[in-house]
């Protein structure tokens, strides 16, 4: 994750590895950081990563790099040594000290070192400002938890009378036997056809339960028989055989020859 591109808030900005760019743009981002009072965390920062050194609530890791140059022109390449004093005036003191002033080449502090100069270890959760946010997120659970929903108003001995009144009605309309209703229980009369003989059964009471008549069989004459073909016939002796063109083959089996017309 780079220092240009946080996290949503109010997430920490990790910065793993940030190599630098204009000062103007770290310059705004800064400031956005320091209105939101967010926490910078620092593993690898170089050239204008380093303003982050200037935010309330930055830390180090015991294992960063935190990498010092000047500032130069990114067209002629040339020392701009006004934003270099800026750059170099955003440090805190002990970290001014220690550098002395900043150089074309790369100058290095480590993690280590800026934690001995008062630079905060990000592996210690010291910083007051976060835990009293955590803790205030913490307790808000806490205060949801303990709400207890109002206790419902105690029916009086009127209510109560009137809830007995209508289950009593409820019940006794459900128990009571309505005038058109036939008192007392009803007999149905159900006969066993297995036992009744099939003599005793008549068409009518067949139709009268419901039942269609067994279909009558009828004889259905058979069609007429198709009259034989005059095409092809058997071999007689009287009929005479047509005669085959020179050279020709019969095809056909004798019995399988049309007769000569007469």
């Amino acid at each position: 994750m780079g220092y240009l591109s946080p996290p949503p808030a109010p997430a920490p900005i990790v910065v793993y590895k940030d190599v630098g760019g204009l000062v103007s743009d770290y310059e705004a981002q800064t400031e956005q950081y320091r209105r939101e009072n967010r926490e910078v965390r620092l593993h690898e920062c170089r050239s204008a990563c380093t303003l982050a050194l200037s935010l309330p609530n930055v830390c180090v890791y015991p294992d960063a790099q935190v990498k010092f140059h000047q500032a130069y022109n990114a067209i002629t390449k040339e020392v701009d040594l006004g934003i270099s004093s800026k750059l170099f005036s955003s440090y805190p003191a002990a970290v001014q000290a220690r550098l002395g002033y900043l150089t074309r080449e790369y100058r290095v502090l480590s993690g280590r070192e800026l934690i001995a100069l008062g630079m905060r270890n990000c592996n210690q959760d010291d910083n007051p400002v976060l835990i009293a946010s955590r803790r205030q997120r913490q307790q808000a659970p806490i205060a949801v938890a303990d709400a207890r929903p109002q206790e419902a108003p105690s029916a009086g001995p009127s209510a109560w009378s009137d809830i007995a009144r209508k289950v009593q009605t409820a019940v006794a309309g459900a128990l009571s036997t309505p005038q058109d209703q036939p008192k007392g229980s009803i007999r149905v009369a159900v006969a066993d056809r297995a036992r009744i003989p099939d003599s005793r059964i008549s068409s009518d009471a067949v139709a009268g339960l419901g039942r269609a008549p067994a279909p009558e069989l009828v004889d259905v004459p058979l069609p007429p028989r198709r009259p034989p073909s005059e095409a092809f016939t058997t071999k007689d002796a009287t009929t005479q055989r047509l005669a085959l063109i020179p050279g020709a083959h019969p095809i056909l089996g004798a019995q399988f020859v049309r007769s000569a017309a007469r």
